[in-house]
């Protein structure tokens, strides 16, 4: 069963439509930690603030469950915000605790002369390594981003892939059984698709 997480981001109609795209299939809504059980995979969309995020999980009483279920080894794969909630810490609007799931912050971009934040757009994705997440693409690809908040893990080898805002920043993280995304693969064309189908395959 494929557990895709509904704490009201505003981009889960796009995201469970790319997956029917692909090929998903026993694909499940969860609201409730109890919908959770029996899940071989997890998608946790995102379009918002981390923050007010977070507080729905725990509002929902899903920020334990999905800890748990993650660190189980099952297939997680974290979208736009979905991913900086992965993280220890996130700082917009305040400073707040993550899923703590990865090592490191999410923090906003500098202020930039030339360039508006927040970052929206499309821009080439750069592999740090390889894996079956980015299996069937080639070396250079472009995806599409809107955000204002970047992740920087403590680790440097759990960055997968990079690309340049004014600075170069983490666009995707893997951890073992653990993936996530800045851009969203849902606008992103036949890259996202395919990190989409990939997903599914793993």
């Amino acid at each position: 069963m494929l557990a895709v997480v509904d704490y009201g981001a505003g981009n889960l109609g796009s995201v469970l439509h790319a997956l029917r795209h692909v090929g998903a299939q026993d694909m499940h809504v969860v609201q409730h930690p109890e919908q959770l059980a029996g899940a071989h995979k997890i998608i946790l969309p995102g379009v918002g603030a981390f923050g007010a995020g977070m507080q729905v999980l725990r509002e929902r009483h899903l920020v334990e469950p999905i800890v748990a279920i993650a660190r189980s080894g099952v297939p997680f794969l974290g979208i736009c915000v979905g991913m900086q909630l992965m993280f220890e810490v996130g700082e917009e609007m305040g400073i707040y605790e993550g899923l703590g799931l990865i090592q490191g912050r999410c923090v906003r971009f500098p202020h930039f002369a030339d360039l508006k934040v927040p970052h929206m757009g499309w821009n080439t994705l750069r592999p740090t390594r390889k894996s079956p997440l980015l299996a069937g693409l080639p070396e250079e690809n472009y995806a599409y981003f809107v955000h204002s908040y970047h992740c920087i893990p403590v680790n440097p080898g759990d960055t997968l892939l990079e690309t340049v805002y004014g600075i170069p920043f983490c666009a995707a993280v893997q951890r073992d059984n653990l993936y996530g995304v800045q851009f969203h693969p849902e606008k992103s064309q036949r890259t996202g698709l395919q990190i989409l189908k990939n997903f599914l395959a793993l």
